[in-house]
């Protein structure tokens, strides 16, 4: 019994460094097989997240055949699957690293009583973020909502050196049927976008760590001004291996600190960002309801408009507002699978406050564009940026996209990178999201942009503080 394989389960944790539950299979001597599920909760997963997801699968499967091992692929309810495997190959162990959305919790915790009650070891480890949520206090005990009095409760406590990878895992003396992963058609949803986005990407473990040593190198010590402005590369860019696990957060956490030691002003600002991801899952663990509703429930009696057919709601996701600073940044998401956080303010600022709209439309949107979409943090973000959430912006702040885009796109650097219409030569980034649209959208670089907003700034400020004097909270 004591040499049966480990199954170790990877989830959104595919990387061999600085990985605890890897390193604590090793360390026992014993078989390891690791495992990849296409789950109840990777079915959810929007266009964008679950075709990325996939890919990272592929490059981690390919990482692991470098060492020796291998990468066993099944599709399924995961209790069933994972009780298949048992089964299958005698494994009287199964680790995973811990997830903190509602989703997941519900899925782990029926695994684990399910394994338990088949006398086989289910054990979750951490990884997934710095701190574990129930580790963060405040005195009395509680959570913390707001998020500069969390930043301060953990910036100084000290975390692990990060755990070097395995140079080889022992294997079973059988390996368990694997599905191919082209089968699973997990990029099925992205049509021909694929193509387009594909080359925003950065795939894998190695790659993500060069991303941080030359983010590190050359970048971090301008971040406090630079990442405000859309058209420099002013960020690290992580937040998409983040969100697969493909770098560590403690790996980039000591990245910042050595960067701090070194004098490097705007390090404390990327840790700062880094510790709010963390913020994030600290919220969403303790307040599930913020992935689904209105953190705040007052709020649930605001009259949003929830319709997604309305025309003002089209024109937002396919770039054509007549708002330069929104429809840039709506055009960068569908070309790139990304989109700069500052511009993210803007357009969530915009279909919640101008267009009076829901939020849960853009968190949708969000979902099913974006590469880097992370379930806690997204839902923080339209939370935020609309008024119903935790440490909320005050709703009755409302940005004014014109000078904002005055403010952070001056010499019209990211507007022009993505918006064809206004350039006699577009470069290709803004004729590859004609590319990457789907065809029934019927969008021709051809077109003339908006002669006017569907919604002025003047007259969608105006009507939202309108309706934020009108509401019953």
């Amino acid at each position: 019994m004591s040499d049966a394989p480990i199954i170790l389960w990877f989830r959104r944790d595919l990387r061999l460094s600085d990985h605890i539950a890897l390193s604590a299979a090793v360390e026992t001597g014993r078989p390891i097989i690791p495992v990849f599920i296409h789950d109840e909760v990777v079915e959810t997963h929007g266009a964008a997240p679950k075709w990325r997801l996939g890919l990272g699968v592929e490059h981690f499967a390919q990482r692991l055949e470098s060492i020796g091992s291998r990468l066993v692929l099944r599709r399924g309810d995961a209790r069933v699957v994972l009780d298949g495997l048992v089964q299958e190959t005698g494994a009287t162990t199964v680790w995973w690293t811990r997830a903190y959305d509602p989703d997941s919790i519900e899925r782990d915790s029926g695994v684990k009583s399910a394994l338990e009650g088949q006398e086989v070891e289910a054990k979750s480890h951490p990884g997934h973020i710095l701190f574990e949520p129930w580790t963060v206090e405040t005195k009395t005990g509680g959570y913390y909502k707001v998020y500069t009095p969390y930043w301060r409760a953990v910036k100084d406590r000290g975390q692990d050196a990060a755990l070097p990878a395995p140079t080889e895992l022992r294997a079973p003396d059988s390996w368990p049927d694997s599905d191919a992963i082209a089968d699973w058609g997990m990029g099925a949803a992205m049509d021909r976008g694929a193509d387009v986005v594909r080359l925003y990407l950065t795939l894998g473990e190695e790659a993500a760590q060069q991303r941080m040593a030359t983010f590190v190198q050359h970048r971090i010590g301008d971040y406090d001004n630079a990442r405000d402005f859309p058209g420099v590369e002013g960020t690290s860019g992580l937040s998409e291996n983040l969100t697969y696990g493909e770098i560590s957060p403690r790996a980039c956490w000591h990245a910042g600190v050595r960067a701090m030691e070194d004098g490097k002003d705007g390090a404390e600002t990327w840790l700062k960002e880094l510790v709010w991801r963390d913020f994030a899952y600290h919220l969403v663990y303790h307040t599930p309801r913020l992935t689904s509703g209105n953190w705040r429930p007052e709020w649930d009696a605001f009259p949003w408009n929830e319709d997604e057919r309305l025309s003002e709601v089209k024109a937002w996701k396919r770039g054509r507002t007549g708002i330069r600073f929104v429809d840039t940044a709506m055009r960068e998401i569908y070309t790139t699978g990304r989109m700069h956080n500052r511009a993210r303010m803007i357009v969530a600022n915009y279909l919640t406050k101008n267009l009076m709209c829901h939020w849960k439309i853009g968190q949708k949107w969000f979902e099913h564009c974006l590469v880097d979409w992370d379930p806690a943090s997204n839902a923080l973000g339209w939370q935020w940026a609309s008024g119903p959430g935790p440490d909320a912006a005050p709703y009755f702040r409302i940005f004014n996209p014109v000078t904002q885009l005055d403010k952070f796109d001056k010499d019209r650097a990211y507007v022009t990178a993505h918006l064809a219409e206004l350039s006699d030569q577009p470069p290709e980034t803004a004729l590859a999201f004609y590319d990457a649209i789907p065809k029934r959208w019927a969008m021709s670089p051809d077109d003339a942009y908006p002669e006017k907003p569907i919604v002025g700034p003047k007259e969608g400020r105006e009507r939202a503080l309108q309706a934020y004097e009108n509401r019953t909270f």
